[in-house]
């Protein structure tokens, strides 16, 4: 599972991303928490960017008040959640991201951990998103955030961990469009091992409501 992430980008990210048409975005995010509004990357005609909400919402959903709106998804059940079918064939996006947060058990509390690429540059995690419609005509849009098995860095900190995609995967993995076992298979491999980096954070994390650079400092 990942519950909380970070996006603080060294570089450009419509340039990182080929997106065109530039934004205002809500940046730096050091402590991004679910039902959190981020950045995220569509493919509709070309690559954009827009807001959205973290916590999947399926189109069909009835009451939005009751409505689980998932934040993760497990790679190897994708096909088998109706939540998740459709968006899996036809919204597949990309979640920006420079790392992510897990807690690991040491003693009687709970340790904070950030973990990112070696050298801390931005990646882009795999996603699916929908989009809901209220009767009023309101519109939600929500993406959520597919997990998969963890690398050796992840696996002494939780049993699960985000499906960063590979550079040379994220273009097919915008592309509307079934994917074959396989080729999901591989796109959604565990991140290669000597890549990810993780150290302990600041207990300041722990509350949602607080964001600040000091967050991502080793301590």
């Amino acid at each position: 599972m990942c519950g909380r992430f970070t996006i603080a980008p060294l570089v450009d990210l419509f340039d990182r991303f080929h997106v065109p048409e530039r934004v205002p975005l809500p940046l730096p995010l050091f402590n991004v928490a679910p039902s959190q509004e981020v950045p995220v990357v569509i493919r509709e005609g070309g690559n954009r960017i827009t807001l959205m909400r973290w916590g999947l919402v399926p189109s069909w959903t009835k009451d939005l008040q009751t409505a689980r709106k998932p934040i993760n998804a497990r790679a190897e059940t994708l096909s088998e959640r109706p939540t998740f079918r459709e968006p899996l064939l036809y919204r597949r996006c990309l979640v920006p991201a420079t790392g992510f947060y897990e807690w690991k058990k040491e003693g009687g509390a709970r340790a904070p951990y950030h973990i990112r690429l070696k050298g801390g540059a931005l990646f882009a995690i795999a996603g699916l998103s929908d989009r809901w419609r209220a009767a009023s005509g309101e519109e939600l849009r929500t993406f959520t955030m597919i997990t998969t098995e963890p690398n050796c860095t992840v696996s002494p900190l939780h049993d699960r961990m985000p499906a960063i995609l590979r550079e040379a995967d994220e273009e097919r993995w915008l592309q509307s469009g079934p994917l074959e076992p396989t080729t999901l298979a591989g796109i959604l491999a565990p991140y290669p091992d000597g890549m990810l980096e993780a150290y302990r954070v600041s207990l300041k994390v722990n509350s949602p409501s607080y964001d600040g650079p000091d967050l991502v400092v080793p301590v």
